[in-house]
């Protein structure tokens, strides 16, 4: 059952806000079905951070600092996995040398080169919003892009063999559980336009096709592979509102 403790949990966890010492963490498996909240309150952090700035500087600069505010949030958590997965899949050759890559602290050249490419597609397709719009698509696209992970566990299992930093965390959720989520994830979508739902079309064809590519390659999925797939499906919608605000 949903708690207040499981949902601290989630909070301490996946960002770096301070949560109750006292807590157990062995129901952390059981707080990922707040991962949508805790895109709340990262989207909803990062677009205050975006209002504020915008009466100071020009939309670029304000989206910037948005999206610092984001990443300070969450200590990169997400990005981090999509730089290792970028070095993993990039650089391995076979499936235990690309889980040794994605362990490995060190970040590689598809690293750093996919990284900085998120980044600059995030600021572009943010930028090029008209001005009302980036923080409504900050807090939707943090929210929904956190439902697509659980997706993923509820699908695939994790491939990793021995311990991990993710192994904690490591659960498969029942279809329940999925629909629990959705509910939060999609609560944001009410402040956009209707024709904005059609951006859940491409998040779920390119989480499946991650799914897919995952399962071939490692057999299943990583901590990194989840906070890959909530990059890549974050940025989605990004791209998925700027085409579909053509036709508003």
């Amino acid at each position: 059952m949903p708690s207040l403790h499981d949902f601290l949990l989630a909070v301490g966890f996946y960002t770096r806000l301070p949560s109750p010492a006292k807590l157990d963490y062995r129901r952390l498996p059981f707080a990922c079905v707040y991962l949508p909240l805790v895109g709340w309150l990262v989207g909803g952090f990062s677009a205050s951070v975006f209002w504020i700035a915008l009466q100071v500087w020009p939309q670029d600069i304000a989206v910037v600092i948005a999206l610092i505010a984001g990443i300070l949030l969450t200590g990169a958590f997400h990005e981090d996995g999509f730089a290792d997965v970028c070095d993993g899949f990039g650089g391995g050759y076979d499936k235990q040398r690309i889980l040794d890559i994605m362990k490995d602290s060190h970040i590689g050249v598809y690293g750093v080169t996919g990284l900085l490419l998120l980044m600059l597609l995030k600021f572009r397709l943010l930028a090029g919003l008209p001005a009302h719009l980036p923080p409504f698509a900050l807090l939707a696209g943090h929210s929904i892009s956190r439902w697509f992970p659980l997706y993923l566990m509820y699908r695939y299992d994790y491939a990793r063999m021995q311990p991990s930093k993710s192994s904690g965390a490591v659960f498969k959720p029942e279809a329940k559980t999925l629909l629990l989520a959705g509910i939060p994830a999609l609560l944001p979508f009410a402040l956009l336009p209707p024709l904005f739902l059609i951006s859940l079309i491409p998040m779920a064809l390119i989480t499946l096709g991650l799914g897919r590519y995952f399962h071939r390659h490692i057999g299943g999925y990583t901590g990194d592979c989840l906070g890959a797939s909530q990059q890549i499906t974050e940025t989605v919608f990004y791209l998925s509102l700027s085409a579909l605000w053509t036709y508003i």
